[in-house]
């Protein structure tokens, strides 16, 4: 009984702490929208009354902002469940979705694109709009599927094998971006920076509804790893054992947190330590059950890139911060914190 009332205390505050998290999102930027404003505006949309505002309120709040935190609760779930995915496949809470090098070889792909200009070479406004986007998501898919080839032997998927690949990726895909970096002009290697931090800015309901499209369906099969990922923790051979056909759900576990990593890389740029943090503090805080790890890593996510993201973008109005600033900025301070605790408790 006492751990049901603990899990219950647990999930009420969490969603009373997201939706107060969404509610400052939505109301908070350069353009001030209420929160008597949001709620007028959202029954003027579901038939329950009389629109009291005029109709930039409206479109600021429709058109950018509702598409914008969208985005990041997304891109937050989808990072942070893809760092829960990897930490309990290499049964280590160190891991993170950078760990096979997709990041970074989507970083190197994206500064292709900019130094060389692909995105001009397309006469179609929507094309050329989205070249940047679907060059760095083909090139994201290149390294993953490269690192799991490597690592791929005799039907099976070697974990080691994929950290050194991963490792060699990304010093190979930092090497190319810098490269490209030094080759670049000042306004591609600001873009290159701008792109290398990360930033929601771009966001609409064209790239909002293509990500909820693609990651959805992959959050939904990586949170039902669950009960594998509790067996693998046990050792690949008890897990054999226990009925789990280890080879095929090491590979589906890889692709589908790598995958959920490109498609986010491709939109908003690299945006860390949300998927090394996030499920890290939910394993300190509430065990290691990594159903309960996945599953509070969507919630927990999504909440923290929200929150990263108003901030980014009302701490300097009315210019905006890159994310990946603000991220690291609160990530880096909380994983040091977490560290010296676990020495302590150590006893080193």
């Amino acid at each position: 009984m006492t751990g049901k009332r603990s899990n219950s205390i647990w999930y009420v505050s969490l969603a009373v702490i997201w939706f107060v998290i969404l509610w400052f999102g939505l109301t908070s930027g350069s353009f001030e929208i209420g929160s008597g404003d949001l709620w007028n505006i959202l029954q003027y949309k579901l038939g329950f009354a009389e629109l009291k505002l005029d109709d930039l309120s409206v479109s600021v709040l429709t058109k950018i902002r509702i598409p914008r935190v969208i985005l990041a609760a997304i891109v937050g779930a989808s990072l942070s469940i893809a760092g829960a995915g990897l930490q309990g496949l290499f049964r280590n809470p160190l891991a993170d979705p950078g760990l096979i090098g997709v990041s970074t070889g989507a970083s190197a792909f994206a500064a292709f694109a900019i130094v060389l200009g692909i995105p001009a070479l397309f006469s179609v406004s929507w094309l050329n709009m989205f070249a940047l986007n679907v060059f760095t998501f083909i090139g994201a898919l290149t390294v993953m599927f490269l690192a799991i080839m490597i690592a791929h032997s005799r039907g099976n998927t070697l974990l080691t094998t994929l950290l050194l690949t991963g490792i060699a990726l990304n010093a190979l895909g930092a090497s190319i971006t810098g490269l490209l970096t030094f080759l670049s002009e000042d306004e591609q290697l600001r873009n290159i920076s701008f792109w290398m931090l990360g930033s929601l800015g771009g966001a609409n309901w064209t790239t909002t509804l293509v990500l909820t499209i693609i990651n959805i369906p992959v959050i939904i099969l990586l949170l039902t790893r669950g009960k594998v990922l509790n067996a693998l923790s046990l050792g690949e051979e008890n897990a054999g054992y226990l009925g789990v056909n280890v080879r095929r759900e090491k590979s589906i576990i890889i692709i589908l947190s790598s995958l959920l990593v490109s498609t986010c890389v491709s939109l908003t740029g690299v945006i860390g330590f949300v998927g090394l943090v996030v499920p890290h503090v939910i394993r300190l805080l509430k065990g290691g059950d990594n159903k309960f790890i996945l599953f509070n890593s969507i919630i927990v996510g999504s909440g923290f890139l929200i929150l990263a993201d108003t901030i980014s973008r009302t701490i300097i109005i009315p210019q905006e911060l890159p994310i990946g600033i603000i991220t690291s900025l609160a990530g880096a301070p909380l994983f040091l914190y977490i560290i010296i605790k676990n020495k302590q408790k150590a006893g080193v």
